[in-house]
């Protein structure tokens, strides 16, 4: 295949192609789309950057344009790749083909992508989380759906994507043809390849663990303090357009409001913005309108600018296979570009990996230090032994009543604990062995008699004499009194003497304790 005129696509597409200035293919679309064509399923696998989404767009469209009663599903992993996969399938396509189109992504108002699938759209472009939310509501059918493609699968299956990819796969008939384009091929690639794909042609051009050739790639050796000056130096000292990749979400947002401050043109991406956030600052800095692009691994993959000239690593990838797509997204299309790592000397085990998936028969530049076990150990000399006692100590038996450690060392028989007057009412007196207890008293106020004491709960301190209510009904010659006589006033306790009752203070909540005081005459 050496043009697209010799494949019969429709006349429509191929005057959108010469539009977009489409004359030669690259290499995996001289090799995907005839087989794609002719109804093939396809599995393929490229570099970045070479073209892939043209490799399924163009069979794609020209199913469509050539069959009425054909739809198409396109999945991605992020949201910035659907949008662009969506952008560049409606430049394939043209404003005359009349194919309507459905971007489901989630971060957008679900009342706008209802309005899209009232239109019974043709070609749905979206992610496995926002795609299933529209099945379990039923604002989507698949039950047509002929054409499905999986693109940047391995990066779907590393986020957690599995479950939801085979929920959206049970909606469409099985009578369909699948393409799948991933960056690797690991075991689940395999496995999932294997379930939906019918006789796959099988399409690798180049490796994909190696960088594109005109990226010039180059390293920096730095110390942690000075990590963020010599950033600062290299964006001087380059020109064009920078993208700057760093860990972790809070970092982005510091780093380019730095930056910012240093009068730098910078802004950050990440994956707790907003869609319509997301898009400005793509769009700012695809419009040039800022030089620096602040980005987590949201950015990796599918984040085509051609524009980009500089990617810096300030921050090592967790995956090696992340390097790969980071760096790819300079040197577009044939273009040249280059990668700088800022290293320091807690990355060289990440540098190790990354070397090794470039070029497995390098040597470690970086000496990996052991892990010590997450122990702080004052001598090397082994692991220490837990779980055994000292020679010179006793484990304790408290059910044998054998001796026990106190805390000055000396060996004391086991006793039960003298329970103290402040925690009961009850107190044995182990001097005289007698066993006089103080009868029970109530924290709760009570008529006084004239010599101060409680006159209902009198204490009993008379040889062996026990409370008064404990456990006993009361004597059935005491007198019942009446709290309240009939003219209204409470009846005293003691000697018969009245008192007026006195208000209730409304400070006394509903529920909670009240008590009357009385004055004694």
């Amino acid at each position: 295949m050496e043009n697209f005129k010799s494949l019969g696509l429709p006349q429509l597409l191929m005057h959108s192609l010469e539009k977009m200035n489409f004359t030669t293919p690259t290499p995996i679309q001289a090799e995907s789309i005839p087989s794609a064509l002719k109804g093939r399923d396809i599995l393929g696998s490229a570099q970045t950057g070479t073209g892939k989404t043209a490799a399924f767009g163009i069979p794609l469209v020209a199913r469509l344009m050539t069959d009425p009663n054909s739809a198409a599903i396109i999945m991605t992993p992020t949201r910035e790749l659907a949008t662009q996969v969506m952008k560049a399938l409606r430049e394939i396509m043209g404003r005359e083909s009349g194919i309507k189109t459905a971007v489901l992504i989630g971060g957008e108002p679900m009342p706008k992508q209802f309005q899209q699938l009232r239109n019974r759209p043709r070609l749905v472009v979206g992610t496995p989380g926002r795609i299933n939310d529209h099945l379990e509501r039923r604002s989507l059918k698949l039950d047509e759906t002929n054409f499905l493609v999986l693109d940047e699968t391995d990066r779907m299956l590393d986020m957690g994507f599995t479950e939801q990819i085979e929920r959206v796969v049970a909606h469409l008939p099985k009578s369909r043809q699948t393409l799948l384009f991933s960056a690797t091929f690991p075991k689940n690639i395999t496995k999932i390849a294997g379930k939906y794909l019918n006789d796959p042609v099988r399409v690798s051009i180049g490796s994909t663990t190696s960088p594109a050739k005109n990226i010039k790639q180059e390293t920096l050796r730095v110390e942690e303090k000075d990590k963020y000056q010599q950033l600062v130096e290299q964006l001087h000292e380059r020109q064009g357009s920078i993208i700057v990749f760093v860990k972790t979400k809070w970092n982005a947002e510091k780093m380019a409001k730095r930056l910012r401050s240093e009068d730098h043109s910078a802004d950050a991406i990440h994956g707790d913005l907003r869609q319509n956030r997301r898009d400005k600052v793509i769009q700012s800095f695809r419009k040039r309108k800022n030089r620096i692009l602040v980005a987590t691994d949201i950015a990796a993959r599918g984040l085509d600018i051609p524009h980009v000239e500089h990617v810096i690593n300030y921050d090592l990838p967790q995956c090696p296979e992340d390097y790969i797509h980071r760096i790819g997204r300079t040197a577009r299309a044939g273009a040249k570009g280059s990668a700088l790592c800022l290293i320091t000397s807690a990355d060289g085990k990440k540098w190790n990996a990354i070397a090794r998936l470039i070029n497995p028969d390098a040597k470690p530049e970086f000496k990996e230090e052991k892990s010590s076990g997450g122990r702080n150990r004052r001598n090397s000399s082994g692991p220490k032994k837990f779980g055994k006692y000292r020679k010179d100590k006793q484990k304790s038996s408290f059910s044998e009543g054998k001796p026990r450690f106190e805390r000055d060392g000396e060996k004391k028989p086991f006793k039960k604990r003298a329970e103290s007057p402040t925690r009961g009412a009850h107190q044995k007196s182990s001097e005289e062995g007698s066993s006089e207890k103080s009868s029970w008293v109530k924290k709760k106020r009570a008529t006084h008699n004239g010599d101060g004491k409680p006159a209902r709960f009198e204490k009993q301190n008379d040889g062996n004499a026990k409370p008064e209510w404990k456990g006993k009904k009361k004597p059935s010659n005491s007198k019942k009194v009446k709290p309240f006589r009939k003219d209204g006033q409470k009846k005293s306790f003691g000697g018969g003497q009245q008192s007026l009752p006195k208000k209730r203070s409304s400070s006394h909540s509903k529920g909670g304790h009240q008590s009357l005081q009385r004055r004694t005459s």
